[in-house]
């Protein structure tokens, strides 16, 4: 049985996946952070990589969806509509 793995969209490409996995180290290092300087700082590497993160979610799905609506129009083209 074992625990579920998270799934992710299809959509969402392989390296915006290696991003979020990068945010998440990120992350990791903002809670373990022992001085304030190191704490600001990896804040800020997490802010930047939490950007990239976002942006390259946005440009996959609107990829998806421009690919979605030219298979939708081919079919309407082709009268096999489903």
């Amino acid at each position: 049985m074992g625990l579920k793995k998270h799934h992710h969209k299809e959509w969402i490409s392989i390296e915006t996946l290696d991003k979020i996995k990068e945010r998440k180290n990120k992350k990791t290092a903002i809670n373990n952070s022992r001085t304030r300087a190191e704490k600001f700082q990896a804040q800020a590497e997490y802010t930047e990589a939490n950007k990239q993160v976002k942006r390259n979610i946005r440009k996959d799905k609107k990829k998806y969806v421009e690919e979605l609506a030219t298979t939708a129009e081919k079919a309407a083209r082709e009268g096999n509509m489903k």
